[in-house]
């Protein structure tokens, strides 16, 4: 993995942070008008990858995995899809980004929450193999609470895939 002195000074979650709406068309559903799942995962891990790629900018981000994506009310045609997406955790190569997914009426303004999701993403170099990333700079208590516990749920991840280079 390469190392770069450059990376040495970090960035601040707030730094890579992101929020985005999209119409949900019918399209986007099936004919009932419930939006599918799938649907949803594509905008949570393009929102991710965003994140991921402003944190660390001079890589190829790919997504290592989605977990504890739960969708806890429906989405429906007509309904505005709102996501927002923060860095929690950075290490190495590793960043874990934590998405919110919330469902705005528009006829009347009402916003739900309708499901969250952990998404590790990973900084490759040139060649493809994993590259050093900056750190993250916590100032907070949330953003060190936030910290830890997406250092916690990383290891649980590699530990699962049982990779033994924690």
């Amino acid at each position: 993995m390469k190392s770069n002195n450059y990376f040495k000074k970090g960035k601040r979650p707030d730094e890579s942070q992101s929020e985005t709406t999209i119409i949900m068309l019918p399209s986007d559903a099936n004919p009932k008008g419930n939006v599918f799942g799938g649907t949803i995962l594509k905008h949570v891990d393009l929102i991710a990858n965003l994140v991921a790629n402003r944190h660390a900018t001079h890589a190829n981000t790919v997504t290592a995995s989605i977990d504890k994506m739960t969708f806890l009310k429906p989405v429906y045609i007509g309904n505005a899809l709102i996501l927002s997406a923060r860095l929690n955790y950075a290490k190495r190569s590793s960043m874990e980004v934590e998405v919110t997914v919330h469902a705005e009426d528009l006829d009347n303004g009402n916003r739900v929450l309708t499901g969250t999701a952990f998404v590790t993403v990973v900084a490759l170099g040139d060649e493809g193999k994993p590259t050093e990333i900056p750190p993250l700079n916590l100032d907070s208590d949330n953003d060190k609470r936030r910290f830890r516990e997406g250092e916690s749920r990383m290891i649980t991840r590699l530990k699962d895939a049982g990779r033994v280079d924690i």
